[in-house]
């Protein structure tokens, strides 16, 4: 069963004070959605579950302001006490679904590892009329292995996991209450396969990109 939303902000207020900024599967990804944007813009950025706010930094360095937000209290005090020397991004301890974002405002849309936690259409939805005319969204998510190719991949990624934990971080396996705390939260985890993504970019994203990725990841891109 999902979890709710209380649920997923008491896993996500845990995990704030254990997790650093050492390499991550998501963070291997950002240099990926970085290329994805303009070197600068005058618009704005959005970061739709921004953790401890390390891809806010970087988009901070690309667009005139960022907003970032994220369901957890606990990960946007991290967020502000490691990014007190970006003055351009507000942290908001809010869920986008109800959150009042602007029209036409944002000339991207970024999401790491977060849509999976809400109802995809509904997300859409909510975020197409904030975005300006050519904005971009950016999504990297976690899908649910289905196809031989899904299978294919995740067998090549796993030594590949082992050895970039090694080489970037010191270590293989993170520590027990890290894993423990990360082991809560995916009992309640549901993912979509990436049939299921294909299919829903192609309804309501037209022309979208969908990429796989190595490290258990798929990418959306799309401009409004």
């Amino acid at each position: 069963m999902p979890a709710t939303s209380t649920q997923i902000q008491q896993d996500f207020d845990r995990l704030a004070d254990l997790e650093g900024d050492g390499w991550s599967h998501n963070n291997h990804y950002h240099a990926f959605l970085l290329k994805q944007l303009p070197e600068r813009s005058e618009l704005d950025a959005l970061e739709i579950g921004c953790g401890t706010g390390a891809f806010a930094r970087l988009l901070a360095g690309r667009f005139r302001r960022v907003l970032a937000l994220d369901l957890s209290p606990r990960m946007i005090e991290v967020a502000k006490e490691r990014s007190r020397d970006f003055p351009n991004i507000e942290f908001q301890v809010a869920d986008v679904m109800t959150y009042p974002l602007p029209v036409k405002q944002f000339g991207c849309v970024a999401s790491i590892a977060t849509l999976h936690h809400l109802p995809f259409e509904a997300v859409i939805a909510k975020i197409k009329p904030a975005l300006a005319p050519r904005g971009r969204l950016l999504v990297l998510d976690l899908y649910q292995a289905e196809s031989v190719g899904d299978f294919a991949t995740s067998a090549v990624a796993v030594p590949v996991n082992f050895v970039l934990k090694w080489l970037k971080n010191g270590r293989v396996r993170e520590a027990p209450e890290v894993r423990a705390a990360w082991e809560a939260h995916g009992r309640t985890d549901v993912y979509p396969t990436l049939a299921q993504v294909r299919g829903d970019c192609a309804r309501l994203l037209p022309h979208a990109r969908v990429k796989r990725h190595l490290l258990f990841r798929y990418s959306v891109v799309w401009d409004a």
